[in-house]
């Protein structure tokens, strides 16, 4: 799909792709804009501690991040009506410079009464393998 046009979006058409970045630098930022400190979102340690493999990013980090897919793609973040997820798994960040990629994908699964239904797929790599971060994503657009 090239530039949003509402009255041709079409149940079936897929958005264009998206790869998100998130490193530790991001998460620091992250949490001092949220206020959400929690030492899961810093400290390895403190993350093993509680039987975490390591720092994980905020989850509502990658819910926010991920509807960056539908908010491009449609470029008017108030035709956004609703917006709800499933965390499936936790964004493990690595300390290195490089952080973890979420690959995100949509496509519009309907159209009605000027209201486009579009689900959000959100996957990370995990040990060569896609697997989903976010579980029945999808958000309600006025078209």
């Amino acid at each position: 799909m090239s530039a949003f046009d509402p009255a041709a979006v079409r149940a079936g058409d897929v958005l264009p792709p998206l790869t998100l970045t998130i490193t530790r630098g991001g998460i620091v930022r992250y949490a001092g804009a949220s206020t959400d400190f929690n030492p899961i979102h810093w400290s390895d340690r403190k993350a093993r501690e509680l039987g975490l493999p390591g720092v994980l990013a905020h989850g509502m980090w990658t819910m926010g991040a991920s509807l960056r897919i539908i908010t491009d793609w449609c470029a008017d973040p108030r035709r956004v009506l609703d917006y709800q997820v499933r965390f499936t798994r936790p964004v493990q960040v690595p300390d290195d410079d490089r952080g973890v990629q979420v690959q995100v994908s949509a496509s519009v699964t309907g159209v009605e009464a000027g209201v486009a239904t579009v689900a959000v797929d959100a996957r990370i790599d995990h040990e060569g393998k896609p697997v989903k971060v976010l579980g029945n994503a999808r958000a309600h657009i006025r078209l």
